[in-house]
C-alpha cells in the first residue's frame, strides 16, 4: 500500500471523542447543554426578529446586532448539534469532508462574528466622537459593504486555513479528543511537519482576532475620552450605556478565542482546551443577547411593545 493510500484511508473518518472519559455525566450534560442551547437560539432569534419588526429600531447599530445574532445562531448550529449528539453516543464517527466543512464554517463564521464586532465598534466611534456628520457617514451603503466585507472575508481566510490544514497527512491516529473538528486539535494529529500550517494559523488569527480587537480598543480609548467630556451625567450614562454592551460582547468573544488559538502547539492540552471551547461555544453564545436587551433600554422597550401587540 502507498503511503498516499495509507494516509486517505486512515484518515477518511474522525472519531470525536468527546467528553468519553465522563460517561456517567453524559446525560446531566446532554439536559443541560440542551437547555443553554435553547435559549441561546431563542435570544438570538428574538433579537432579529424586533430588530426587523420593529421601527424605532432601524439604524446602523441594530442592523449590525441583527446581523451579529444571525451569524451565532449559524455560528453554534454548526458545533452544538453534533455536541449534543455526542453526548448520547460516544466516540461519534466524522467523514473527513464534513470534519473539513465543520471546522471551515466554525473559523469562517467565528471570522465574519470578528470583523463584525469591528465595524460596530467604528459605528459607536463615529456616533459618539462624530455624532454630527453620523447620518453622512453611517450611510445603509456603507453598513451594507462593511457586512459583506467581513463574511467575504471570514470565509476566504477560512476556506484558506482549512485547505492547508486537510492536506495534511494524518496516519498517527483519527482521534480527535474534542467535540468538534477545532483546529488545534486536528492539527495535533498530523503526522509531518506542521510548522507552516502553525505559522498560517498565527497570521489568519492575527487578521481574525487580534487586529480587529486592537482596533475596537483604540476606538473605545477614543469614545471613553469623548464620554468623559460629556457635561452632563445623563449623557455621559446614556452614552456609556449604548456601548457597554458591546464591548464587554467583544471582549468575552475575543478573550476566549485568543487564548486558544494564538499560542504554539507545543503548548495545547486537550483538556483545557475543551473547557474552555465548552464557554466559548455555548455560554458567551448565551450571554450575548442578555447583555444586549439587558443594558439597552430600546431593546427592552422593542420587546415591550412586541409582547403587548402579540397580546
Amino acid at each position: 500500500m502507498t503511503p498516499l493510500k495509507k494516509n486517505h484511508t486512515l484518515s477518511s473518518e474522525f472519531i470525536i471523542l468527546g467528553f468519553g472519559d465522563l460517561a456517567e455525566l453524559q446525560f446531566l450534560f446532554f439536559g443541560l447543554f440542551l437547555i443553554m442551547h435553547l435559549i441561546t437560539l431563542a435570544g438570538h432569534t428574538t433579537i432579529v426578529l424586533i430588530t426587523l419588526i420593529d421601527t424605532c429600531l432601524q439604524t446602523p447599530m441594530y442592523f449590525f446586532l441583527r446581523n451579529l445574532s444571525a451569524i451565532e445562531i449559524c455560528y453554534i448550529l454548526v458545533i452544538v448539534p453534533n455536541m449534543l449528539a455526542n453526548f448520547l453516543s460516544r466516540n461519534q464517527r466524522m467523514p473527513f469532508l464534513g470534519c473539513a466543512l465543520q471546522m471551515h464554517l466554525f473559523i469562517a463564521l467565528g471570522g465574519a462574528e470578528c470583523f463584525l464586532l469591528a465595524a460596530m465598534a467604528y459605528d459607536r466611534f463615529v456616533a459618539i466622537c462624530n455624532p454630527l456628520r453620523y447620518t453622512l457617514i453611517i450611510t445603509r451603503a456603507l453598513c451594507l459593504q462593511m457586512l459583506a466585507l467581513a463574511c467575504i472575508s471570514g470565509f476566504t481566510l477560512s476556506l484558506t486555513l482549512t485547505t492547508l490544514i486537510f492536506l495534511l497527512p494524518f496516519c498517527q491516529s483519527h482521534v480527535i479528543n474534542h467535540f468538534f473538528c477545532d483546529i488545534p486539535a486536528v492539527l495535533f494529529l498530523a503526522c509531518s511537519d506542521t510548522q507552516a500550517n502553525e505559522i498560517a494559523v498565527f497570521l489568519v488569527c492575527m487578521l481574525i482576532l487580534l487586529i480587529p480587537f486592537l482596533l475596537i480598543l483604540f476606538s473605545y480609548g477614543f469614545i471613553i475620552a469623548a464620554i468623559l467630556r460629556i457635561h452632563s451625567a445623563e449623557g455621559r450614562s446614556k452614552a456609556f450605556s449604548t456601548c457597554a454592551g458591546h464591548l464587554l460582547v467583544s471582549v468575552m468573544h475575543y478573550g476566549c478565542a485568543i487564548f486558544i488559538y494564538i499560542r504554539p502547539k507545543s503548548c495545547y492540552t486537550p483538556e483545557q482546551d475543551k473547557i474552555v471551547s465548552l464557554i466559548y461555544t455555548n455560554v458567551t453564545p448565551m450571554l450575548y443577547p442578555m447583555i444586549y436587551s439587558l443594558r439597552n433600554k430600546e431593546v427592552k422597550g422593542a420587546l415591550r411593545r412586541l409582547l403587548v401587540n402579540h397580546n
